[in-house]
């Protein structure tokens, strides 16, 4: 069936108005009342009568799409828990039309502090950040007055100081589950491995690994704990070293990362130490690598994707209400007991 064509006469009708009218309102015309003109254009735009065809076409479409600028220092190889993170942030930023664009700040960059060459303020509307864990650049990105949320921060970050969003796993109340169990199963000594300065997520795994010690009353020794810059453990004969110091070993450690029990998973077996028997190890993250090293690495599970997309979520209401009230978020994690803890 033919579609009926669109006239002035068609419009008047469906409005109960005269042609005259109508003509007039669609012109311009000053003689008729302003809300007698918004009935009839907006009649026409419902109905695509001619050059309002294309007004309604406009409408549906979105504005050029917005810029939101990810800035990292490290950018997430496939073992990251970033890697997965990106991954749902990407999805949700692009599905409300924004476009993602990466930007690695380098250490020079940071020391400065200035920002990445190719990154222009003007046109962005919004800033992720990931691995930046130096207080004076977060501070100077802060400065910047963009709506920004931090994914993970520096250790040093003072709450009321906030000027930003910031996202983070949640890191004590899992760290500090995961300890009771050992001390439970009958662990009396346990070390913790891993900078706790180096970010905050770090800094609240070793808060929750001193809360269990003090709340079973067992004195924390800091014989058994590695804890210096996070830049060392990189090195495998350094940790090695820091190990073969301590002389008498504990009966778990705590690691603050699965990278860093990995590495003391292997460095113990090559001494022949036996995995859960004489010494129970125990990371966070729930690396892919955590499920193949030999024994399977006690750790916490990371809902990656999903704090992505809560993070792409949380910045954009920032972008529509900057105003609003900064927030802190902690994403609920999962400890995972496999057998280098002896299951517990």
């Amino acid at each position: 069936m033919r579609k009926e064509k669109v006239t002035i006469q068609y419009i008047a009708d469906s409005l109960g108005l005269s042609r005259n009218t109508v003509s007039k309102a669609l012109n311009g015309s000053d003689t008729i009342p302003l809300e007698t003109r918004n009935k009839v254009i907006k009649r026409a735009i419902e109905l695509n009568y001619k050059q309002f065809a294309l007004v309604e076409a406009e409408m549906n479409v979105s504005k050029n799409p917005g810029n939101i600028a990810l800035l990292t220092s490290n950018m997430p190889n496939n073992s990251h828990f970033g890697t997965s993170l990106l991954s749902g942030l990407e999805k949700k930023i692009s599905s409300e039309g924004y476009n993602l664009s990466i930007h690695i700040v380098r250490e020079a960059e940071i020391e400065a502090p200035v920002l990445p060459v190719n990154f222009d303020k003007s046109k962005v509307d919004g800033i992720v950040c990931i691995e930046l864990f130096d207080k004076n650049y977060t501070d100077f990105i802060s400065a910047l007055g963009l709506p920004t949320i931090f994914i993970d921060s520096t250790a040093e970050l003072f709450y009321p100081e906030l000027r930003g969003d910031l996202l983070l796993m949640e890191n004590e109340q899992s760290t500090c589950f995961m300890t009771k169990k050992l001390i439970a199963s009958g662990c009396e000594t346990i070390g913790f491995i891993g900078d706790y300065n180096h970010c905050k997520s770090f800094n609240e795994r070793w808060i929750g690994f001193n809360k269990a010690m003090n709340a079973s009353r067992l004195q924390p020794d800091d014989a058994f704990n590695i804890t210096e810059k996070d830049r060392y453990f990189t090195d495998s004969k350094w940790l090695e070293q820091q190990l073969d110091r301590m002389g008498r070993l504990p009966s778990a450690f705590i690691c603050a990362n699965d990278f860093i029990a990995i590495n003391v998973l292997r460095i113990l077996k090559n001494k022949n130490v036996r995995i859960p028997e004489d010494v129970r190890v125990c990371g966070f993250d729930d690396s892919p690598e955590s499920q193949i090293v030999e024994p399977h690495l006690t750790t916490v599970h990371i809902y990656r994707d999903e704090m992505g997309i809560l993070a792409a979520e949380m910045l954009l209401a920032r972008v529509q209400n900057p105003d609003k009230p900064p927030q802190v978020t902690h994403v609920k994690t999962t400890p995972i007991f496999r057998e280098s803890s002896g299951g517990l």
